[in-house]
């Protein structure tokens, strides 16, 4: 297992999206604002994973409310970094396709999988000029509850998180570089990560036959 997929099965077994970035194009956002969309948001979730409905069904159904929830354009491009632009046009758009996958995929099979969730929400404040942090905690059957914080900015014309905070971490930051030590390793090639990531997407579709 790479390091991109451990980091992957650690964050999404404690229930976390990956690395979420903040895009050029966010703008300033209140508090309150913020707040209602996270727990909008978080309510949607964990109606889609409490249900009753048969696992497929949930997972379509978490997809669903995080493809409205994240800003997964500016996902792809602030974590491919610098390499975004040494990418050509094709690897771009292939990267773009591959990313959204392999993000809502993830995280939809594993949200999808959970049942009996609590999500509370806490404190939000204002952490740049572009977003506010919010403040929740999530509890599952037989396991600590741990906090997740949320940024959230103005994206298109509407609230987006942009990304999370877990345990003093920031998972946007950490995918950067994994994603930027796979091209590193491979003589600066974008190819090379383009093709771990369609070997991941193999995998997890095979693992779910």
């Amino acid at each position: 297992m790479t390091t991109i997929e451990r980091r992957l099965v650690l964050a999404t077994a404690l229930g976390l999206p990956l690395a979420l970035p903040f895009r050029q194009a966010a703008a300033a956002i209140d508090a309150a604002r913020a707040s209602s969309f996270i727990q909008g948001t978080g309510n949607e979730l964990v109606g889609a994973i409490n249900s009753s409905a048969p696992v497929a069904r949930r997972r379509e159904s978490v997809a669903g409310i995080l493809r409205r929830a994240v800003d997964i354009e500016g996902v792809g491009r602030f974590i491919l970094g610098r390499f975004w632009r040494t990418a050509t046009p094709a690897e771009q758009q292939e990267y773009t396709k591959l990313f959204e996958e392999t993000l809502i995929h993830n995280l939809a099979s594993r949200f999808g999988e959970y049942q009996g969730v609590k999500f509370t929400l806490g404190r939000s404040q204002a952490n740049t000029e572009e977003d506010v942090m919010v403040s929740t905690s999530v509890e599952r059957p037989n396991t600590a509850a741990f906090t997740l914080d949320w940024r959230v900015a103005e994206v298109g014309g509407g609230p987006r998180i942009i990304d999370m905070i877990a345990e003093g971490t920031s998972l946007r930051l950490t995918q950067r570089s994994e994603y930027a030590s796979v091209i590193q390793r491979n003589g600066g090639q974008v190819s090379a990560l383009l093709a771990a990531m369609r070997q991941q997407i193999t995998q997890m579709r095979a693992n779910e036959r």
